[in-house]
């Protein structure tokens, strides 16, 4: 796998973090896990439940040593999601994230999960859209 990175870019390989001093293009050879710096997320961004798992699971990529601890986080928290989501496309594209990370193909469920994040939004919008609904027919009546 080939990757480009500009001048000053970061990227996370196996938990060691590298930054590049001029633009290069690096080659990996073997089966490593990595993760470019515009695809890490800080913890104060992770607002939504699916950003949290995100974060989570990001921190198995970055840091291996406590893989163990972050991975029963990561199993809480999609548990929990899993019992509470109605989405069957948020249930769909979680489990095919649970099943990556069985394999333990992070970077591949990390990419699963940032393509849900807008159809997150978008059932989180109508939800509050329907819950003020509800409140405005109580009001009324």
């Amino acid at each position: 796998m080939k990757i480009h990175l500009k001048r000053g870019e970061k990227i996370y390989i196996n938990g060691a973090v590298i930054a590049v001093e001029q633009k290069c293009s690096i080659k990996l050879l073997n089966n490593v896990t990595f993760l470019l710096e515009n695809h890490v997320m800080q913890s104060d961004m992770a607002k939504t439940p699916f950003e949290q798992l995100y974060f989570v699971l990001q921190t198995m990529l970055l840091d291996p040593e406590n893989e163990a601890l972050t991975r029963q986080m990561y199993w809480h928290l999609s548990d929990s999601l899993l019992f509470v989501l109605q989405s069957s496309d948020l249930i769909d594209g979680l489990k095919k994230s649970d099943e990556l990370v069985k394999c333990q193909r992070y970077f591949d469920a990390l990419k699963i999960l940032r393509e849900l994040f807008p159809i997150e939004r978008s059932a989180m919008k109508a939800e509050t859209r329907n819950d003020e609904t509800l409140n405005h027919e109580k009001a009324v009546a």
